[in-house]
This record gives C-alpha cells, structure tokens and sequence, in this order.
C-alpha cells in the first residue's frame, strides 16, 4: 500500500523541530489508536526522513536495523526519505501505538570541514514521518508526524559526528523537559526514494589488549583501525562520569590525537547506579586505540566492545598469495573501504573533515568495485555529484560531494585555493562510472550518470588554452608525492599541467564511448575530437623522443596507462619508467595521480620485473612499508607513521585513507589475473602475470554471473593455472607462454 513517490508518502506529514540546546538529541512522540484490532494487521511500514539523523521506535522498539538515517546526501537536492517495514512490531503489541523519532545533528547541522570551516546545511534540524497501516479488510490508516506530537530532551545531551557524543544514564526511564513543537519547512521537491543502501553495524571486535599509559590513564587496543563506536557495560556510583578518547594510532605510549585535528573524537557516559549499557550511535570514530578515564573500580575489558559500522554491501573480491605482507596490504584496502563508505565515499574516517573528496575515489573507484559490489552505494554518490556540479555557479564538479564547503567559514588567515575544473578530482565523474560500467555493466545507469560527464568536459574546455592544453588554473597534480614537504603535499615532480592534459585524454575518450553506447552519435564525434587533439597536443608540447616533461614516474605512468603515445615513444617511456624505478630502489615516487596506474604501466611495457619489485618493497616510502609498521588500513600519506614511531609532522596525516590503496585493482586484476573483457564480466579475460617475489596466488570475484575464480602457482616443474568460471561465461585465457585459450564455463586446467 505503500505510496513509491516519497513526496506523496510524506505528503501529510509534518517536519517537526523543537528549541532545545543544540548539542542535545529530542524526541518526538504520539501515542495513537489503530482503527482495528492488531491481530488484523496485514502490514505496516515505517516511511520517515529529516535534516540530520534520526532514530524511529515503534512501541520502544528499533523500527529497522540501519543507524544515522537518512545518511548524507547533496541536502539542497536530494534527502533520502527511508521505509522501514514494521509489521511485526505493529502486531505483536497491545493497545495504542507508540512511534518515538529521536532526532540529532548528523551532518545537516554537524559544522563540518576542516581549518574552522564549522559548515552547515541549516541552523534548525527536523524530521518528519508517517506509519501506513493496512489491516486484513483492506482498510488502511495513516499516522503522521504532526504539532499534536510532543517533544522533550533526552539523555543524549550533546552529539556531534566529529566530537562525539554524552549519554546521562541517569535521565533515561523517566520523562524529559517537554519542549515546544514547531512545524518547519523544507522544499519538498529534494525528496527522493534512498537509492544508496543502508548505513547499518556489522560486527563487533572485542579489546584485544589493555594497560595503563604513562599519564595514567587506561588504554585499550581491539587490534583494527576501524571506524564504528564503542559500545560499554558498566555499573557504579551514580553521576559517575566516564570518558572515552579515541585514535588511530599511539605516540610515545600515549593516545595518537594531533592527527585529528580539531575533532575531539570523546564519548562521555555517566553511570545511573545500576547496569547501564551506553551505545553512541549519533555519532561515529576512527579508532583502533581507546582512552578510558573514571571508570568505577577495576576496570574490566570485557566490558567494552568495539562496534563496526558502514554501509551495507556485499564482499566481492578476495586475493591470497604467498607473501603475507601483500595479504595484508589487501586486508587493509578492504577495512579503509568499509570505513571510508559510510553514506558517501570519504577520505578518511577519524578528523575534522569526513568528506566525499572527489580524487580519493577517482583513484580508488576500480580497486573497490572488485573488492565489493558498490553499484549502489557509488551510484547514489553520483546522483549528487550531477547535482552538485549542475548547481555550481562555475558548472565545474566540486573537490567534495556533498560540497558542504560552500558554507564553510575558515579560520583567519586560511585561504582556500580558487578553483576551476580539475583534474582526477573532477574526473571523478567520468572515472567513477567507468569502474562501474567495467565491473556491472548497467546501461541505464551509465546513461544517468552520462550528463555530468558533459558538464566536467564542457568546463574544462573552457580552460584550454588555444593550443588544446590544460594548463591554466590551479590543479591539485599529483598529491602527496612523497618526495613533497610534508608541509606543500602539491609540490609534486611531476608538471600538474601535463597530468591535467592526459586526464582529460582519459575523460574524453571514455565519454565517446559512452555516447557511442548510448547511440548519441554527435556526441561521440564531439568527445572522440577533443579527445583527437588533446592527444596530439599532448605529444607535440610535452613527448619528446619517448621522455615525458618533468622526466618522472608519474608522467609516464599516466601517458602510458593513458594510450596517448605513439607505439616507438610508448616503448621508449616504458623503458624510461622502468630506468627510474631501479634508480629509487622501488621506493614508491608517486602520489595520488600516478599510484593507481604505475604498476599497470610498468607490465604493459614488459617491465614485470620492476612492478613486482615496486609492489614488494619494504623500504619507506612503499605499499609494504606500513605493513611492516604495523597498520591494519591504508594510509593517506606513504610516511604518516615515521620509522621511530613518530607521526609525520603534516597537519594533514590520516591512518586510513584509501586512494594510495589503489594498486589492489592491478593485484587482483595481474597478479591474481581476473579481468573484465567485457562490461560487467560478460566475457572474462584471464590472465596472470606471474614475477618474481610472489609463488602463487588465488583470486575470486563474485560477478552478477556467478563466481570467477584463478589459482596459479609456479615451482620447479613450471606454472599450473586452474580456473572456475560461472556456466556460460565465456573466457579467453592468456598463459604466462603467450599461448591463448577459449574456453566457456566450468573448471579449466593448464
């Protein structure tokens, strides 16, 4: 019975605010009659939204099991609007129905950003909801939040995403201060149907290890950099405060907190005097280490569990191979995905910032759509990423989607850059579908995801310079190389016009072929043209006999990886790349532009040997250097943890941050050898590509088809490859031998 429009569903439903201290979570409540008896209940559902996040009760009970809804979208024009079915809530209770809605900050009023930006949507939260009856006769009832609601406080007495949250046990069980109920209005023309899956808890990790720190107070370890909250079983003297820090990492054995700049990241509970459960879940931390100070008594780690919490998807890929280290590379690739796709793709997890950069995922976009299946949870993102770029007053893709920094106000004397287009990060909205498009293969949402793909092109367009470069304006370039002060993170080798100039190569050409799917034959000549002399211009101003400007990794990476070079130039700046590999000593010299492509260059040229050994370096700066430092996630910068246990000086140091984590694509795709041949894994291409350092591997990716699985292994007697392919899937496999094999469905050996 259920109305699919959400603005018809909620159309008799008021937003419901109240004056309370801004900290404080409120509730809203009602008590009403059903027209017929509950055992006559057929169904009921739940529909509900609001600025900020809310949690619904039916009769005192959880209405669904997903946390901080309606989660963060682009608020000016779309706010996810959540069904929840209650049906057997509504029918397992006597009497009147109760429906609670608990209502806080979120990221609608949760002064975002970073240097002081304190950015907000609005000054005043709501929610609004409606509970749909339907009863055995066919009759249905509605009821709506509305002024004949009530609203009181709430033992939450503050909540903040960055600050965390404090729950008074002591005020729970009896009523609140009754607050004022107002009706506010929002547009409802921003209500949409959730597209993206549910923020919901997935498991929980107990403290692997306790002790007290230097200052005294007692630390605690669950063993993995995860984000989520912690969730504690405690009793003692009532009014007893407890206080919980949480970090990432330890710094000369204390609590590692610089990193987080100005988000507090502390929990306070205060004890009722019985058994008292705390759970914050109007917030949310990144943290492997925990603070705990005026805990009653001896303290007991069992009382304390670490709860992981992020969006909902389904685990596609996995890869195992003989050295660990790579393993775990893996393994921390997978745990900064799940905590980085909490409602939007973040870049990181723990600080004052939590935002949807839009290069993060740029890089990263391929490597986690082999790891999990984000049709969903990407797509929903690029519904705000075509919002937000057609509601920009420059027509240009934002560095962060949802951009809250419109309404930032920094700190004095920080002065963020101008911007115009960018590149990687406003590539964003071409790169993004293309890992979708290559890993599900759905043309309607390629389709709806085309338009901004024009409007990035079209913006940048305006930026070339008459010679059909991009070199005008600032540009991000390559981030984070580390050869950059960790002070100047722009101050890369590598020239930012020149990898501007190949992005758009990239762009254009993908959007050609999307024109040419979608049948738009005028615009797959336009793209196909800029593409045409965006390449040309490139080798004419920067390739000079097979040497990229600026002679450094990242320029050749991208050229090559890119197909802008000629076939005698690609050849010769493959051996370029490879030269200044060994130079370093297979220490990583790239940043966030040339990390995910440097590997894939390297044995697209023939030079195996060196991906292997940029792969498996140990030495600072390395993938494998913060594995042997003891990380469980991937970090923002190839130093963020300096080898004498220090945190590196930059004010701007995360311990999981996912985008550097982006060779895990070239992994799975030549190491474990699992690789599209055709959108969605219509047709397979298997094709590992064995090096030195690595014996043997496994890969399986779970593709809509089924699963697709590879295990090779090479010893004295040669290579041996046995592969699994869903029935009817078609493969062509490539043997290390160059001998190539068609083969349909089922288990293969070679």
């Amino acid at each position: 019975m259920t109305d699919t429009d959400p603005r018809a569903a909620l159309e008799d439903a008021s937003f419901l605010t109240a004056d309370a201290p801004r900290p404080a979570a409120v509730r809203f409540s009602t008590e009403a009659a059903l027209d017929r008896p509950r055992s006559e209940v057929s169904s009921a559902v739940l529909v509900a939204t609001a600025h900020g996040v809310y949690e619904a009760r039916i009769d005192g009970e959880p209405a669904s099991t997903s946390v901080l809804d309606p989660g963060w979208t682009s608020y000016e024009w779309r706010l996810n609007v959540q069904r929840h079915d209650v049906t057997a809530l509504v029918q397992g209770g006597e009497g009147d129905v109760r429906i609670d809605l608990l209502l806080g900050n979120g990221w609608y009023r949760g002064d975002l950003g970073f240097r002081g930006a304190d950015a907000n949507y609005g000054t005043e939260i709501a929610v609004a909801a409606v509970l749909e009856v339907s009863f055995a006769d066919g009759s249905t009832q509605r009821i709506a939040t509305s002024p004949d609601w009530t609203a009181e406080t709430t033992e939450i007495t503050r909540n903040s995403l960055y600050n965390g949250e404090t729950i008074d046990a002591r005020l729970r069980g009896r009523a609140g201060e009754s607050l004022t109920v107002r009706e506010t209005d929002i547009d409802r023309a921003t209500l949409v149907e959730q597209s993206g899956p549910p923020i919901v808890r997935h498991e929980v990790r107990a403290v692997e290890k306790s002790w007290a720190a230097p200052s005294g107070a007692t630390l605690v370890d669950f063993g993995q950099n995860l984000v989520g909250w912690i969730r504690v079983t405690v009793q003692g003297p009532a009014g007893t405060e407890i206080t919980i820090r949480h970090a990432e990492v330890l710094e000369h054995g204390e609590l590692g907190t610089r990193p987080l700049r100005g988000a507090e990241a502390t929990d306070v509970f205060i004890l009722s005097g019985g058994v008292d459960v705390f759970e914050p879940t109007l917030t949310f931390h990144g943290f492997r280490y925990a603070e705990i100070t005026g805990w009653p008594g001896a303290f007991d780690p069992s009382a304390l569990e670490a709860v992981v919490v992020h969006s909902e998807m389904r685990r596609t890929g996995t890869f195992q191979c003989s050295e660990p280290l790579v393993d775990q590379l893996i393994e921390n690739s997978i745990w900064g995905q799940r905590g980085n796709f909490l409602s939007v793709p973040t870049d990181c997890p723990q600080r004052d910032e939590r935002l949807g950069w839009t290069g993060d995922i740029a890089a990263y976009a391929a490597s986690a759509s082999f790891q999990f299946d984000t049709s969903a949870f990407l797509d929903n993102w690029l519904r705000d990423v075509l919002a937000e770029t057609r509601g920009s007053e420059k027509g240009i893709v934002p560095i962060v989607v949802p951009d809250v920094l419109k309404y930032a106000h920094f700190e004095e004397g920080f002065r963020h850059p101008e911007l115009g287009a960018t590149a990687v990060w406003g590539d964003a909205a071409v790169w993004v579908p293309q890992a979708l498009w290559q890993a599900f293969g759905d043309r309607e949402q390629l389709a709806e995801q085309y338009p901004a793909m024009v409007l990035h092109l079209e913006s940048v367009e305006k930026a070339l310079s008459p010679n059909g470069l991009w070199d005008t304006g600032f540009q991000f370039g390559d981030w984070l190389d580390p050869d950059a002060s960790p002070h100047d993170p722009a101050a890369a080798k590598a020239d930012p016009q020149v990898v501007a100039t190949a992005c758009l190569y990239r762009s254009a050409s993908f959007a050609a072929e999307v024109a040419r799917i979608l049948g738009d034959d005028e615009d797959a000549a336009r793209w196909s043209a800029l593409a045409d002399r965006t390449r040309a211009a490139f080798n004419e101003h920067y390739v000079t006999g097979g040497r990229v400007r600026s002679d450094c990794t990242t320029v050749y990476a991208l050229a090559i990886s890119f197909d802008l070079l000629d076939e005698d130039d690609r050849a010769a700046a493959g051996d370029r790349l490879a030269e200044l590999v060994r130079e370093r000593d297979f220490r990583v010299t790239t940043g966030f532009a040339g990390t995910p492509f440097i590997t894939w260059a390297l044995t697209d040229t023939g030079h195996v040997d060196e991906a292997y050994g940029l792969l498996l370096e140990r030495e600072c700066p390395s993938w494998l250097y913060p594995v042997t430092m003891g990380a469980t996630t991937v970090w923002e910068r190839w130093d963020s943890m300096l080898p004498d246990g220090t945190i590196n000086p930059g004010e701007m140091t995360s311990f999981n941050h996912y985008a550097l984590g982006a060779v895990a694509d070239w992994i799975y795709q030549v190491v474990g050898g699992i690789r599209p041949a055709a959108p969605g894994y219509a047709r397979v291409r298997i094709q590992p590509v064995p090096g030195p350092g690595i014996d043997w591997a496994t890969t399986s990716y779970e593709s809509s088809a089924g699963t697709i699985s590879t295990s090779w292994k090479k010893d004295a007697d040669g290579f041996t490859l046995d592969v699994e392919l869903p029935h009817g899937v078609p493969a062509q496999v490539v043997l290390p031998d160059g001998s190539v094999h068609e083969v349909v469905g089922g288990s293969h050996s070679f």
